[in-house]
Order: structure tokens, then sequence, then C-alpha cells
């Protein structure tokens, strides 16, 4: 009788008992088997039980009878290391007072700080950074350079902006900064659209609400009361707030172009679409066109998305955009987009056709037809088995919790999805990938990031109404890697928009550094560079975000360890 690994034993198998089992190992379904004290397979990703992690924070939407719309959206989650240790933290957004809920007692967000030993340990109230409001997402950004991530958090009704102190603490910094944005705030992304070697930063509004708005929508055929679809609430304009480099921002929405375009936006992705060296914007929105919003240069947007083919369906009708992200999948040099709709919409995978123009090929990579019945919110490209090519995770769930009684194929509760790349398209390897590919979720946020340094990036699902799921990735170590934590001097402090190429033999690969992705989460700001059962990297060149900027080449690097570059220093430590 074979058996899976106790979560109990996760944390106790050591890196040299893994890659020792994986030696002696024999494969299952494309992955190593476990011999030895621990057999049965193992699977890419297992999850960390709190009792193991420690995390036993859990999400609260309020929900009521009533069925007000943002009691289904939230909420998010990022990984972040807020104390510089090298080690990454973790933070959760939840809901909170407002004018349709007051929880009594007080919900509150919560940051865990990571032990080293697999475990984490609630900081909250010492680092202050309780939210208190209706929260939604979060944006992680060293915002004035001072080596220490600062944090956005975006709610419903006013967003809260902490400043962290260096010291374990932060600070509110909202009113100085003057980046309350208030409304309906969803997803929020730090990035440079200047150039100027500051972070400024993009909140995403969704639609016109407040409980005196709030629809009575009902369903099936007993008319129950449940959520209503977006299309009954007007849209609203998001926010680019520009960083005056002293503490403050200023609103830079209209003169941009950005606030002449009314949406309901979910996700966001600041990326470059047309090597040029500008940082662009895919916006998803819901029930209405997504917007591309392309930089044009001198503190201006164009609004692209039509003419660019990923603003609707190929039926030329506006879907529900949630989640969203951005790589270069397919290794081309140029920049494609993904964004997650909701069931009987697909997926969406836009490869770049190198003019301005994107092609959906979701069809053709199988994406499409695995997630025709699914709704999509956070997701991410990443490398989970360090092979060198970009894999991509999707979690999932139905907005609508009567979804069932309309439409008996649609469920409301979905699992995540698990792709796995070659450099050119993917394959659907959820089933073999393990039992939390097969567990029903209300996922929503969803962040990447690497809490035991190891190498293999580990999974945060934060999910609506319940308690999140950590992921720990159990293959990445079977591959060699290099991970890369960059700092701009010139470019912005957290190298948002630079490029990473490297070859190791037969390998060459590049990645971008993109702003934000998924939804209503950010991520591990390091990059991990797999190269698989190659040795050695022969070298690699870091292009720095700015126009015309340095490029540095870099050799004789390590493999199977974590180093820093520092803009300009010329080498690595």
């Amino acid at each position: 009788m074979k058996t899976r690994i106790s979560p109990n034993n996760i944390l106790r198998f050591t890196r040299r008992q893994f890659l020792f089992s994986l030696a002696g190992g024999v494969s299952l379904a494309g992955f190593p088997r476990l011999s030895g004290a621990l057999p049965g397979p193992l699977y890419p990703f297992e999850i960390v039980p709190p009792e193991v992690s420690g995390i036993r924070w859990a999400h609260s939407s309020g929900k009521s009878p009533e069925h007000y719309l943002p009691e289904t959206t939230g909420a998010g989650c990022a990984f972040l290391d807020y104390d510089n240790d090298g080690w990454m933290d973790i933070y959760f957004v939840n809901s909170g007072k407002c004018d349709f809920f007051d929880p009594s007692p007080p919900l509150r967000n919560a940051l865990y700080r990571n032990n080293r030993d697999g475990t984490f340990t609630d900081v909250t109230e010492k680092a202050g950074v309780a939210g208190g409001g209706y929260g939604q997402g979060v944006a992680v950004g060293d915002y004035d350079g001072d080596g220490f991530p600062d944090l956005y958090v975006t709610q419903y009704g006013r967003n809260i902006l902490y400043h962290n102190n260096g010291d374990g603490t932060f600070t509110d910094v909202t009113d100085k900064a003057g980046v309350g944005a208030p409304g309906w705030s969803s997803s929020a992304v730090w990035f440079d659209y200047d150039n100027d070697g500051k972070l400024d930063l993009f909140v995403c509004q969704f639609v016109e609400f407040s409980k005196d708005k709030n629809k009575d929508c009902r369903v099936g055929e007993d008319a129950k009361r449940g959520y209503c679809i977006p299309h009954v609430y007007r849209p609203t304009a998001s926010w680019l707030f520009r960083n005056n480099g002293d503490g403050t921002f200023t609103d830079v929405s209209k003169a941009c172009g950005i606030a002449a375009h009314l949406g309901k936006a979910w996700g966001v992705v600041a990326t470059d679409i047309n090597n040029d060296g500008l940082m662009d914007l895919f916006v998803a929105n819901d029930t209405v066109a997504n917007f591309l919003f392309e930089n044009r240069g001198s503190g201006k947007f164009e609004e692209i998305g039509e003419p660019a083919g990923v603003a609707y369906s190929a039926e030329g009708r506006p879907r529900s955009g949630m989640g969203v992200d951005s790589a270069d999948y397919d290794q081309d040099g140029w920049m494609d987009l993904f964004v997650a709709n909701v069931d009987r919409e697909m997926y969406s995978l836009y490869r770049n056709n190198h003019d301005d123009s994107f092609e959906d090929a979701a069809g053709a990579t199988g994406i499409g037809g695995a997630t025709r019945l699914m709704s999509g919110w956070g997701l991410k490209f990443f490398d989970f088995d360090n092979d060198g090519d970009l894999d991509l995770f999707l979690a999932n769930g139905n907005p609508d919790d009567l979804i069932e009684q309309i439409h008996s194929q649609v469920k409301y509760q979905e699992p995540p999805l698990l792709f796995r790349g070659n450099g050119k398209t993917f394959r659907n390897i959820s089933e073999q990938s393990g039992p939390i590919f097969s567990q029903p979720l209300s996922a929503r946020g969803m962040a990447i990031g690497d809490f035991n340094n190891d190498g293999g990036v580990d999974v945060l699902i934060s999910v609506n109404n319940g308690a999140p799921i950590l992921l720990r990735n159990n293959v990445g170590a079977q591959n060699h890697w290099l991970g890369i934590k960059l700092f701009g001097r010139k470019s912005n402090p957290d190298a948002v928009g630079a490029r990473v190429t490297y070859q190791a033999q037969d390998l060459k690969r590049s990645r971008m550094k993109v702003g934000g992705g998924s939804y209503l989460s950010d991520h591990d700001p390091r990059l991990v560079l797999g190269v698989g059962k190659r040795t050695k990297i022969d070298w690699l060149e870091v292009k720095w975000p700015l126009p015309g900027g340095t490029t540095e080449r870099f050799t004789d690097l390590p493999l199977d360890r974590y180093i820093t570059i520092v803009e300009g220093q010329g080498k690595w430590k």
C-alpha cells in the first residue's frame, strides 16, 4: 500500500534527504517517487497545514443575506521580506468595517514573520499593519528607496499606505502621501512609468458601489437573492499616482490619459509589450472591455486594447476579466499577456505579434478547453520545476454562491490548475500534481515565493471566507537554479522592468521582472532562474530598466543559492 508524505513530516524532510531520495527513486507520472524512509509519490506541491506553518489566520467576508458584492471578491495576499533577513514573510488582507459591515470583534489583516524553519509567527500588532477597513488587495514596493519594502493595502472605502520604518514596524502615511484613492479599489501595482528611478503607483478601481447602491438581484426558479453580475453597476476611472520623491504623490490620472477610460478593473500587470523601455499596463475589466494602456512617454498613455485584440472575446463581446499576468512564455523576445475570465468564457493567453497586436493562443495550448467552465482569479507564470521553461498556476472559484442552481456543469468552489510549459505550449498536469488540484476552493488572491529558500518557488492561495493555503514546492530542488535579487540605483529600487538573460550550455532564456500580476496580490521580488540538470551558468546579463540603461554581464556564477545584484556595481554578492 502506497502512502503520501504526511503533512506533519514535510518540514522534517531535509533538502539532503530529498536529493538522496531522488537519486534512488523512479518516475511516477513525470515526477520522482521517494524511496526509503518516506515511501510513495512526491507531488509537485504539498499543502503545509496550519499546525506545521503556524498560520492560523482566516479571511472573513461578512457574508450576508443582502449579498453585498464586495463580500465575494476578496481577498489578496503577498510574499515580502519586510525585515530584510533574506526570508519571505507573508501578508494577508481581511475584510472589516464599512457602511454595510461592522464586525465585532473587529477583523484584522495579518503579517507573519518567517522563522527560517518553515514556520511563521504573527507579528501584526507589533508591526502596526492590521488594516481596519474592508480590505481587498495588497501591493508591495520600496517607494522611497530605503531598502525596505512598503505596503499599499487596497480597500472598499479608503486605501492605506504603510511605510516600512526598517525596525519591524510600519507607519500609516496615507494622508501625507495623498494616495487614499476613495471608492472601491481592487488590485494595485508599483512601477516606474516615467523612468525617473522612483516607483509610481497604479490603483485599479472597480465600480460605483455603496450600501445604498446595492442591487437586489434574483436567480433561479425560486428567485433567491444572489450576487449581482457587475454590469448592473456603473464603471469608474482607475488612479495613477506619480512619486514626487519626497514621500508624497501627485494624482496624474487625468493628465496621463488613464482617467478618460471608465472600467471595472480587477487585475493589473505592468509590462513592456513593444520593447521600447517604457512600462505599459494591462488591466482586466469585468463585463466591459479590457484596457491595454501603452506608454507613449512624456507622461502619456494610449489605450489600445481593441486594436491590439485583447479587449474582447473572439466574438467581440466583453468578458469578466479578473486575474492577469505577463511573461515571454514562448521565448521570442516579446512579452505575452494572460487574463482569467468567468465560467463559459475561457481564459485567454495572448501571444505577442510584435506589432502592438496579440493573438489568443489559449485554444491551441489547451488552456481554453481546460478553463471553459471555470472562473479564475489569482494566477502567475513561473518555472515551478526549474527546467528553464515557464509554467502556469491558476487559482479558481466562481463568484456566485448560487451558480450551481443555474448551471449544473459549473461549480461554486473549484480546484486550482497547473500547466507545465515547454517553451512553446502548455500541458495540463493538475491531475498528477497533488491533492490540492482536486480540492474545491473559493480561491481569490494568489502569490508565489520561495518561503524556505530551497529554490523551489512555493504558492500561497487566499480563500474567500476561509483559511489560506500554503503550498510547498517539492520538485524545484531536483534541478539546478540561481535566485537573484535585483536592486536599482539609477533605476527604480525594485528593478521593475529589468530583463535578465542567461545561458547555461544549450539553454538560453530571458525573463522580465514585471510589476504585479495575479489578483489582489504580490510576489517574492526575487527571480529564480532554472537550468535543469545543467551544472553551470555560462553567463548572465541584466538590462536595467531605464531607456538606454546599462547592461551588466556576469560570469563565474554559483548554483542553487540566492545572490544580490546592485545596479552599477558590476559584481554580485
